[in-house]
């Protein structure tokens, strides 16, 4: 692979890279606003002009300019080399480029800085960027000055609705583009643009649209200071309160990898963000994926039932264990689930082996929109993997004709969702002998289930993921467990208990360990997460104040001083 030389370092590159493309991928950040891996390049911030050393390849371009001499007192010619934007300047080989090493291209970014914070405001303390600013970090890194432009500011509209899900603010806009590029070229809607000039530019909606569709977010995304939020996240948390775990999107078939930032304190999600993937997700998520984090906490079963009745996990497990204790093997059908982890099938598969279970079946949630872009019709995490695991399980429709047959009168199932809700569904689960339900959410199958066990979601342990291109991809633990839930491979190892039967698994290390012999992933992809929630014990949480939350550790990098 061909090289050049950044600040004297190595750096290797493919045909077409452009210097920060090469230099950000071997880790190397060249300071940039509007250049982004999966957008155009247009050079417009000037925040990474470099300097390229003259060689045998290449040929140094120089100014000609007037210094400030204060031995002279006066301004005398010099010469300086012509920066260029690292974004659009093809790498080449053996050409030697400079940045943090050159004296001019220091001076250029200082002064870059300076010029984008001539009218920034004095938002920090309440931007929802605060933490995590481009203007922030570079200023610290490249400024350090104070302002010395003593007049007014220009003022821009603030808090401008731009659709259902962004809200804008030109005063803090650096008018990098990402987010008109990003609708332009990636959602294929360009509905953005910038206009008037100088300091009177400003993104705008065009007239008689909204900011709308199922890419919305990603503007917020892109955008690297603070002048786009999402109604979603807006004042909702400080970043430097927020850890963040490596999850998988558990919208569709997709499978995107994300970051799930939760807040330890109070132990709840607060948004998804895209995790870079170019095989997967490439840099982005969808608007329907990005809200998926909230199934955290909505709609979930965190207590044991038997009918409506709630009750401890002790008495449901019995009573589940007396109801399918002295049934015909052939009438018990287990239901998997391709709402949950590769992990949770693999345990109710086995417990239905233990029990000896005439059928399997499989369940999930049903159809919906898809596109060309990332949004898969099949809106199940984990179809693949179940697929993977029984691919002689049966659908839910045929599990329903078993029923109203009376093939099957005893059921264990995985998961509360089903893909349809038919009232003719309803009947024929009420046509049950029993019906027992380990679910995270609830769904038509809870709502009918005789016996409820808690589960814990995706959020709450590490689990495994079979996508549509069936590349398993293992999703870490953020969340402690909500109420009485625990992970479905370990409710199905306590029925068995409760039965009489020994499982063959006691820890998820013993599930992996039997599911690497059984599937194409590697040992390594399966040590790589976090532990199950179920062998952490939660840390003690402070008590907020509804006032005043307390002070972290840590905290966000200072305001630009008079930005």
């Amino acid at each position: 692979m061909p090289t050049f030389k950044l600040d004297g370092k190595d750096v290797p590159f493919e045909p077409g890279d452009s210097i920060i493309k090469a230099a950000a991928r071997q880790g190397i950040e060249i300071p940039h606003y509007c250049w982004h891996g999966g957008l155009s390049s247009p050079a417009n911030c000037r925040m990474c002009l470099v300097e390229l050393k003259p060689t045998a390849n290449q040929r140094a371009m120089m100014l000609d300019v007037v210094e400030w001499d204060t031995a002279l007192q006066d301004y005398r010619p010099v010469q300086k080399p012509k920066l260029q934007p690292a974004c659009q300047y093809a790498a080449v080989e053996n050409q030697e480029v400079l940045a943090d090493t050159s004296k001019h291209v220091l001076q250029a970014r200082a002064a870059v800085q300076e010029l984008l914070l001539l009218n920034h405001p004095v938002d920090c303390p309440i931007c929802d960027q605060a933490g995590e600013c481009k203007l922030q970090d570079y200023w610290l890194e490249h400024q350090q000055t104070q302002k010395r432009m003593l007049d007014e500011p220009v003022h821009k509209p603030k808090a401008v609705v731009f659709g259902p899900t962004i809200v804008y603010d030109a005063e803090r806009c650096v008018m990098c583009t990402r987010c008109i590029r990003f609708m332009d070229e990636v959602a294929k809607d360009p509905v953005l643009d910038m206009r008037e000039r100088g300091n009177l530019n400003e993104v705008f909606v065009a007239p008689g649209r909204q900011l709308e569709g199922h890419y919305t977010f990603m503007t917020e995304h892109v955008c690297p200071v603070g002048a786009l939020t999402t109604k979603d996240f807006r004042f909702k948390a400080r970043v430097w309160f927020l850890k963040s775990a490596k999850t998988v999107c558990q919208g569709c078939a997709t499978g995107c990898n994300a970051h799930l930032d939760f807040d330890p304190r109070t132990n709840r999600a607060h948004r998804y963000r895209p995790r870079d993937n170019e095989a997967v997700n490439k840099y982005w998520m969808c608007d329907e994926g990005m809200l998926t984090y909230h199934a955290a906490h909505d709609g979930r079963v965190i207590e044991a039932r038997i009918g409506s009745k709630h009750v401890g996990l002790a008495a449901a497990l019995k009573e589940a264990s007396k109801r399918l204790g002295d049934v015909p093997k052939s009438a018990i059908a287990v239901v998997l689930s391709a709402q949950h982890s590769l992990e949770d099938n693999w345990a109710v598969r086995e417990l239905g082996k233990l029990l000896g279970a005439g059928t399997l079946y499989a369940a999930g949630a049903g159809v919906g929109y898809a596109d060309d872009i990332l949004i898969d019709a099949d809106k199940n995490s984990n179809t693949a993997g179940v697929k993977e695991l029984a691919p002689e399980s049966k659908t839910y429709a045929q599990l329903l004709d078993d029923m109203r047959a009376g093939r099957v009168s005893h059921v264990i199932a995985l998961g509360g969702l089903t893909p349809r809700l038919d009232p003719e569904d309803a009947t024929a689960l009420g046509m049950l002998g029993t019906l027992v339900v380990l679910a995270s959410h609830e769904g038509a199958l809870t709502q009918a289930a005789h016996i409820v066990l808690p589960a814990t979601s995706w959020a709450e342990h590490a689990g495994t993921y079979v996508n549509r291109q069936r590349l398993h991809q293992v999703s870490e633990r953020a969340l402690f467990a909500q109420g009485a839930s625990k992970p479905a491979w370990e409710l199905a190892r306590l029925l068995a208990g409760a039965m009489g039967l020994e499982a063959s698994w006691v820890k998820l290390k013993d599930v992996r360990a039997n599911l690497i012999g059984e599937s194409p992933i590697s040992t390594r992809d399966f040590l790589e997460v976090a532990p199950s929630a179920s062998s952490i014990v939660p840390p003690s949480l402070p008590p907020l104040s509804p006032t005043r939350p307390p002070r972290p550790s840590g905290g966000p990098p200072p305001p630009p001083p008079g930005a």
